[in-house]
């Protein structure tokens, strides 16, 4: 696997809420490793609890001894959405808060997802494709044929989302299996990305012959050039 990421406070907010980690090397008994977070909540509740969530899943990766990719993202979000609980109940300022969740990694090929929220992980190849499914109020119009989805990109309440870590005592997330071909590139990324450039103009961006930072980079300046009114969250990996 080859990779960058990188996040971008965008241009109306004034803290940058989003918080990633990428490497193509091992992470404990994980061949590779891809987050992206969301934060959400007052203050620099939201700073906090995207930080966190990512920090310590990365550390409870490195430290698991199962090799099944499922049982040990399980794990994490079971520990990590407890422990911001706890740390909302025992400091006034974390009150509140909450965080979108996505993890991957990539094993011989066959792609390992899970996520809690709406920040999203895709995959492209000369198609691009949602794996994840948003845990948010316009999703569920969307299933109960109450709204089209040509309709969520102006809707007023597109940014409500009914799960996050932090936010209830439990909280599952779901899990994903894909099969990737060799050149297959997969997207996570929040939604200051994909509420500001549709999915065409992002592989567009992706399958260019662009170094993958390069392509990193276009996709957060086009997400501004669209008015950048949310925090964007961006990691890029092709599967060698």
């Amino acid at each position: 696997m080859q990779s960058f990421g990188k996040t971008d406070i965008g241009k109306t907010r004034r803290i940058n809420q989003d918080y990633i980690f990428f490497s193509d090397s091992p992470i404990g008994n994980l061949p590779n490793l891809y987050i992206v977070a969301d934060g959400m909540g007052g203050h620099k509740a939201g700073e906090f609890a995207s930080k966190f969530a990512v920090e310590r899943a990365v550390d409870i990766v490195s430290k698991h001894e199962l090799n099944s990719p499922i049982a040990i993202l399980q794990d994490a979000y079971k520990v990590i959405n407890k422990e911001l609980i706890e740390e909302a109940k025992t400091n006034e300022e974390h009150m509140g808060m909450g965080t979108t969740l996505v993890i991957a990694t990539v094993v011989d090929s066959q792609l390992f997802v899970a996520n809690v929220g709406d920040s999203r992980l895709y995959v492209m190849r000369n198609f691009i494709k949602q794996i994840t499914l948003d845990h948010s109020l316009v999703e569920e119009l969307i299933r109960s044929g109450e709204l089209k989805r040509d309709q969520i990109r102006n809707h007023p309440e597109k940014n409500i989302i009914t799960r996050a870590l932090g936010a209830e005592k439990k909280v599952v997330p779901d899990f994903f299996e894909v099969t990737l071909s060799k050149g297959d590139k997969i997207l996570l990324c929040s939604d200051g990305l994909t509420n500001m450039v549709d999915d065409n103009e992002i592989l567009q961006l992706c399958m260019s012959n662009h170094q993958i930072e390069d392509k990193v980079n276009s996709l957060v300046d086009r997400a501004n050039y669209y008015g950048g009114k949310d925090n964007i969250a961006v990691i890029v990996a092709q599967n060698q």
